[in-house]
């Protein structure tokens, strides 16, 4: 799918959104581990979610598709998403820090065996999660304990952050594809060679399928589930959920999602990580424009 070029606005936008984030984030990885993503969600929840209108946005969103949560609630929500968000963050700058941090997680859950007999049989795997807790625990620890998770990013209008961005990305388990026709491309070969990749499915997409999510019409990928048919391979929704102290993680893989049609095993996706979603709200990235129009 062609990518719409940018507007010198959006540009510009980019540059000083990502100017704004560097510095604490840089900051933040010269301090202890802990100290630093403390810190991180801290910048982020209290002083940067204001500026960058997320709480606005948080609890726009909930009182679109969750409207009877009390007030109370919704502000504490808008609150904590930035917090984990900032988290989440710094946890992936860190890299081989934050793979140390997983040391004793263990990937757990009723599709762990699937996952398992996929790996024996050579079938490919695909990973499904969203902008929840962090879904890089679970690329890092099914990296650790099976093998390396492949991942789709979206690269940065700004050039120099995004080299930062790739590394990063890289830095909790390679390979990482762009965006775009020639890393699909790749991301697919790695795919059908019995390989496993992560994916997040959980933004609009312009030309998506009018599927739900929280009821409300949302506009969802069906080329994950496509991709999956074609290729045989196994889809597993995962979650990395982060624990009470803030710091540590469940990496949960789920019930595989049966091949059916592409509308079908896509809604299934979104219905997965809805569920996860209502139990621990201030886990999703609420600041998506998910519901558009």
């Amino acid at each position: 799918m062609a990518k719409s070029t940018p507007t010198r606005l959006q540009e510009a936008g980019a540059y000083l959104a990502n100017m704004v984030l560097s510095a604490p984030l840089k900051l933040a990885l010269g301090l202890p581990y802990h100290t630093r993503v403390r810190l991180m969600g801290a910048v982020m929840s209290r002083g940067l979610a204001p500026l960058l209108g997320y709480r606005k946005r948080v609890i726009n969103n909930l009182n679109l598709v969750w409207s009877d949560l009390p007030e109370a609630e919704k502000k504490r929500l808008a609150r904590a998403v930035p917090d984990n968000f900032g988290r989440t963050l710094v946890e992936i700058y860190s890299g081989s820090d934050f793979k140390e941090h997983l040391a004793t997680t263990q990937p757990e859950g009723p599709g762990l065996p699937a996952l398992r007999q996929a790996q024996a049989d050579g079938r490919p795997v695909i990973l499904v999660s969203g902008h929840f807790g962090n879904h890089d625990a679970v690329r890092a620890t099914v990296s650790r304990d099976f093998s390396p998770v492949g991942a789709l990013y979206r690269p940065l209008d700004n050039s120099y952050f995004n080299d930062h961005w790739e590394q990063a990305i890289e830095g909790i388990a390679a390979p990482a594809f762009a965006r775009g026709r020639r890393g699909l491309a790749q991301m697919v070969k790695y795919l059908r060679g019995g390989g496993i990749i992560a994916l997040l499915v959980d933004q609009h997409v312009r030309d998506g399928a009018p599927l739900t999510f929280f009821g409300h019409p949302a506009k969802t990928t069906l080329s994950t589930a496509e991709m999956a048919v074609k290729y045989n391979a196994l889809v597993l929704p995962v979650f990395g959920l982060r624990q009470p102290d803030g710091f540590s993680f469940r990496a949960i893989i789920q019930e595989e999602i049966p091949h059916d049609t592409p509308e079908v095993m896509a809604q299934a996706m979104n219905d997965a990580l809805e569920a996860m979603v209502r139990k621990h709200p201030e886990q999703w990235f609420w600041v998506h424009r998910r519901w558009k129009g």
